[in-house]
């Protein structure tokens, strides 16, 4: 039952999550048409990646754990009451901490875009736009600090369909209000690309990229508004208070403070690549970009789903001093991701060509900038697994009450692959995919580092490796069933490119999942041979 329930509860946010994430993709194909691989959609991207960092800590890391974690164990043993004064306290001291943080930001923005992106300053007119698009986009982060502490009050009661949609409207707003911005501020310049007008840049351009960053900014009000109602269903009364010293608030700073760093690694590692590649000239920041968006919709789909909707789980064992418990749930949210992400990253890596150019080769966005952001891809696919699973074992420890640990493992990986990067571009030469490559061997090390200490610290993880084999063999049919699929669709189809890439993309997706879940039920997975089972439930058929 408590497997069953997982995946249901996992399937609902998985479910919210990808409406999300391919509304994500959407507006970063907006973008990539609007602008290509050039100045303006550079500057905005390097812009959004210190909120956007934030957003990810705060959304899907630091702040949702921490709370999450001390809400459901404040709730368990003292009620309701008590439980809601700590919404409050938080509230409070979001308000103070993160628009100081919001202000310090916005003043020191010149700095912060010269230490992230130090190669701007050789393009004219570079960074003085990544600055005012930094300013601009700053407090984003207040608006989205508020929305995960209404997403952990809702997970914590188990209401996780309205937090996982949340995210929704953040893109919606950033894809229309964006392009009433960009509009209102030069309508001749989308005039121009509408009309193919391809070489106009400029004022105009940015002009329009700064509409485009106004909506974004919207998008996460947006995010916190739409929760806001459901927050407030469930019993939560605002009170103005507020306190560093209550035993609540310090336990979620206990935690969160370090769970920060625990959480960061991948996000701070992407945040360094940004830098190295920021030397490489117009296009590299934006083609780890793409593929990182990539990246992030079974990233999103898979991990942060299981591992939102196992925390409060989680969280309520550890509680209730069910150690054994708690191994279970881990086990068994570890086994969904493995079986999700390993066959996940094989489609990515056979396909990424395919995936990449229907999705983003129009417009300004080439057939170089497709292939170029395809190499990438096939270099993050191959570290999605150890980034999924992070998101499942650094809240484990949260639980725990042990942000420490993720922490110390966490600045350790970010301190080698800021070596390797730098090695990669100062050393040896290479370009923007070996940027990605070492993302993703860090990241595989750091899950295997949290899996074997988590191991020693709660006991034997057992039934983890009964189900290696299958998934094992169940991604060597994808890979085989997507490469089949493309070889014979562009041998046989006589179409232009990209009607030919979306038959690929049409064909060998579905194909590809079909043959994991047969493939895997066969070598004796039991998760997809459930799978199988309910859907020959439901569809009336029997064995």
């Amino acid at each position: 039952m408590a497997s069953e329930k997982l995946a249901r509860s996992t399937g609902i946010v998985g479910l919210a999550v990808l409406g999300s994430r391919v509304l994500g993709v959407v507006r970063e194909q907006l973008f990539a048409g609007l602008f290509g691989a050039g100045r303006e959609l550079d500057a905005f991207i390097t812009a959004f990646r210190i909120p956007n960092l934030f957003r990810d800590l705060f959304a899907e890391g630091a702040l949702s754990a921490a709370f999450v974690t001390t809400f459901a164990q404040k709730r368990e043993a003292e009620g309701d009451e008590s439980a809601w004064r700590l919404v409050n306290l938080v509230l409070h001291a979001l308000l103070l901490v993160v628009g100081l943080l919001v202000g310090l930001g916005m003043f020191f923005a010149p700095t912060l875009v010269d230490v992230i992106a130090p190669g701007f300053a050789a393009i004219p007119g570079k960074t003085e736009l990544t600055v005012e698009l930094t300013r601009l986009l700053f407090p984003f982060l207040l608006f989205i600090a508020l929305a995960a502490l209404a997403m952990g009050v809702l997970n914590s009661r188990n209401q996780f369909g309205v937090a996982a949609s949340a995210s929704i409207f953040f893109n919606l707003g950033s894809i229309l209000i964006g392009l009433g911005g960009a509009w209102w501020m030069s309508p001749e310049y989308l005039e121009g690309v509408v009309q193919g007008n391809l070489a106009i840049t400029g004022p105009g351009a940015s002009r329009a990229i700064t509409g485009m960053a106004f909506g974004t900014l919207l998008g996460g009000a947006l995010q916190f508004l739409v929760q806001v109602p459901s927050v407030f269903k469930l019993g939560f009364r605002y009170r103005p208070m507020l306190s560093f010293s209550d035993p609540g608030v310090r336990a979620v700073l206990r935690l969160m403070g370090p769970a920060t760093l625990g959480a960061a690694a991948v996000q701070i590692n992407v945040l360094v690549n940004n830098n190295f590649a920021s030397e490489l000239g117009n296009g590299a920041v934006s083609w780890l970009n793409v593929a990182f968006r990539f990246m992030q919709l079974p990233l999103g789909v898979f991990g942060v789903a299981v591992g939102v909707v196992a925390l409060p789980a989680v969280s309520r064992r550890v509680a209730n001093a069910d150690i054994a418990g708690m191994r279970a749930m881990v086990v068994r949210a570890l086994r969904l991701v493995l079986s999700l992400c390993l066959p996940a990253s094989a489609g990515l890596a056979v396909l990424a060509p395919d995936m990449i150019g229907v999705v983003y080769e129009h417009g300004k966005f080439d057939p170089r900038d497709t292939q170029m952001a395809s190499h990438a891809l096939v270099a993050y696919a191959l570290g999605l697994a150890g980034y999924a699973n992070i998101k499942v074992l650094v809240p484990a420890f949260y639980a725990l009450g042990d942000a420490r640990t993720p922490a110390l493992i966490s600045g350790l990986s970010i301190l080698v692959n800021g070596a390797l990067g730098w090695t990669a571009i100062h050393v040896l030469g290479m370009g923007h995919v070996a940027l990605a490559l070492a993302t993703s061997v860090v990241a595989c090390t750091n899950f295997a580092m949290l899996f074997v200490i988590l191991n020693r610290r709660v006991g034997r993880l057992e039934g983890l490796e009964s189900a290696i084999l299958p998934i094992v063999g169940g991604t060597i049919v994808v890979a085989l069933v997507a490469i089949v699929s493309r070889f014979g669709i562009t041998s046989w189809l006589d179409a232009d490119e990209f009607l030919t890439r979306l038959a690929v993309v049409g064909v060998a997706v579905p194909a590809s999942a079909i043959a994991f879940a047969l493939s895997s039920a066969a070598f004796g997975l039991a998760e997809t041979r459930d799978l199988l089972g309910w859907l020959r439930e439901r569809m009336g058929v029997k064995n």
